[in-house]
Order: structure tokens, then sequence, then C-alpha cells
């Protein structure tokens, strides 16, 4: 009965006045809920075990509790609210300064990982890869492999966004190398996605850059099938955004078509807000290229504003670019001139 229903004696304990006993089932039960996907079910649950431990005192034992708390409530929002919302930003830097006050304990090395992630989709990348770099350094003076897998994955997406593919792929490939299915299971945990799925799915765009398409295009495929082999949702909307965004540079329409359907799916059914809008941009640029223009753009549209409405900026120049294309096609010139500009000065900004 506690194993399946912990949320239950968490309410109840919560009622009686016993906050001590409430924080530690509402603890339980968000990591159940986390561990099902039911991420909407765990971010309230952990909620209220913060809510609980505000009736405590200040010490050192309720610090630590208080950051297991924030930890696991960034990750969870990372998912639901998207890496870039306030939201995930709030909870990364309540649990760093948590953190910091506890002398930088190695099992919580997933809070600068966090936080690299969060600035990086909101397109702050030298931030990020300070944090990535801070994240490899203390990984290495510990010698703890999960921080390092955490710290290569973050420096392999920072320096894929930013163009520099040679020092991305060895940091991505490193992931690979370093991860160990038995010996990093827990990571999910840590970091809401699977590492070395998102690495591999990441790699898949590098690649592409670096001019190895069929070697990039398999690297996609089996970041896709092992998500989906390993029924975890968020690695695998993780997986096919991705790979949607590499298909697209492909002349597959209806490989791109199936992808982003897919995408939308899982997203849809999860309500991953970020990876619902990146399907539906996908979605639009295979429309147009399947001659529904109009239909194409409006999805397009509407997808990129629902994707900067979760804070990201990341990626964006390039779905402006894609609706500028498709304004192109549309006869639009002047309309996808402008969107040009805006892709543009984004990636000045940026840089």
């Amino acid at each position: 009965m506690i194993e399946n229903q912990p949320e239950v004696f968490a309410q109840h304990y919560a009622e009686a006045g016993l906050a001590e006993k409430s924080v530690l089932y509402w603890g339980k039960a968000g990591q159940r809920s986390a561990a099902r996907s039911a991420m909407a079910e765990a971010t309230a649950q952990l909620q209220k075990g913060l809510d609980q431990l505000r009736l405590l005192p200040d010490n050192p034992e309720h610090q630590r509790q208080e950051l297991e708390f924030w930890k696991s409530l960034g990750a969870v929002l990372q998912t639901v609210k998207g890496s870039a919302a306030p939201e995930t930003g709030n909870a990364y830097a309540r649990a760093r300064a948590l953190w910091e006050r506890l002398g930088y304990p190695s099992e919580f090395f997933q809070i600068p990982y966090g936080q690299s992630i969060h600035y990086a989709f909101r397109g702050e990348f030298d931030l990020a890869q300070q944090l990535a770099d801070d994240l490899l350094r203390l990984s290495g003076q510990r010698n703890d492999s999960s921080g390092l897998i955490l710290g290569h994955f973050c420096s392999g997406r920072n320096l894929m966004s930013v163009g520099r593919f040679e020092p991305s792929r060895s940091h991505l490939e490193a992931v690979l190398t370093l991860y160990d299915p038995v010996l990093h299971r827990s990571l999910v945990d840590e970091a809401e996605i699977r590492p070395h799925v998102a690495a591999r799915a990441s790699l898949g765009i590098v690649l592409f850059c670096l001019g190895f398409g069929d070697r990039a295009l398999a690297e996609s495929r089996a970041a896709n099938a092992e998500a989906r082999a390993l029924a975890h949702p968020p690695s695998l909307a993780a997986s096919l955004a991705l790979g949607a965004r590499l298909i697209s540079l492909y002349r597959d329409n209806r490989a791109l078509a199936e992808r982003a359907d897919e995408l939308a799916a899982v997203a849809t059914t999860q309500r991953f807000a970020h990876w619902r809008a990146e399907g539906k941009i996908y979605r639009g640029w295979a429309t147009v290229k399947n001659g529904d223009v109009a239909r194409g753009i409006s999805l397009l549209r509407s997808g990129s504003t629902a994707f900067r409405d979760t804070g990201a900026e990341t990626v964006t120049p390039y779905h402006t670019a894609l609706l500028a294309a498709a304004c192109d096609v549309a006869g639009q010139i002047e309309e996808g001139l402008t969107l040009l500009d805006e892709a543009l000065s984004i990636i000045e900004r940026d840089r």
C-alpha cells in the first residue's frame, strides 16, 4: 500500500501536522511518478513536499532534503515546462545555492548539468559552457564517471550549437565510451533523459555537419531505436526531436513527416510542451514540402511561437529559416527576407 500510494500517506501526515513524515512520503510519491513518466503529478507532489519542508527547522539535514526536492523538481520541469523555462531555471538556482552551502556533494552533479542545459536552451552558450567545464573539472578531480558523462554531454551539445563540430564530436563520443548501462542506470533519474541516447542523436547532427551523411543517419536511427526499446518517453522525445532536425536537412519528406508525427504524439500524450512545439514545426516543414504550403506555414508559425514561449532560443534561427524558406515557396519574398534578417540577428546576439 505504501509503495503503491505514497501520496495518500503524505497527505494524511500533512493533515495530522506531521511534517517530517509528510516530506518523506511526498518525496517517495514524486520519485515514483517521475519513474513512471507521470511528470505533471511528480511536479505537484514535489512542490507539496517543499511546502511541508518550510514548516521544519532550517538545519543541515533539512537543507539536504530540500536540495533533493529542488534537484528532482528541476529535472521534472525540464520535461514538463522545457529546459529553458524560467521555472526550470529557478528550481536549479535554488538547488545550486543549497549545493554550494553543503560543500558541493558529488551525488548532486546533476545540478550544474541542469543549469548548463537551461542556459544552453536559452541561447546563453558562454555561461552554459562555463558550467559544463566546471562540472568536468570537479568530476575529474573526484574521478566520478557519472559527472564526466553529464559534463561531456553538456559540452558536446553546447559546442554543436555554436558550430564547433570537431570538439563537439569528441565530447559526444566520450559519453558513449564512458557510459555503462549497469553502472550508470541512475543517470536517467538525475538527467531526466538517458544521456547516451541524446548524445547519440546529437552526434548524428554533428556527423552530418562534418560531411558523414550515412553515419549521421545511422547514429540517429540507433538512438531512436534504443529510446523506443527503453520505453522512456522523455528520452524518446529528445531523440525524435534531434532526429527530425537531422532529417529536415535531407529531402526525405515522408520520413520527416513520420518522425514529426511520432514526436508530436509522444509529446502531446506526456504533455511535453517544448517537444510538442518542435513536432509541430517539423510537421509544418514536411507539409510545405509536400505541397500544402498554407497549412505548412500555419504549423510553422504556431510551432515556432509555442517553442519560444517556453523561453527557448537555441535552434530558433533554424526554425526561423525554415519559415523563411516556406514563405519563399509561397511567393512571400519580403517576409522571407525579414525572417532571415531576424534569424541572423539572433545568431549574432548569441555568439
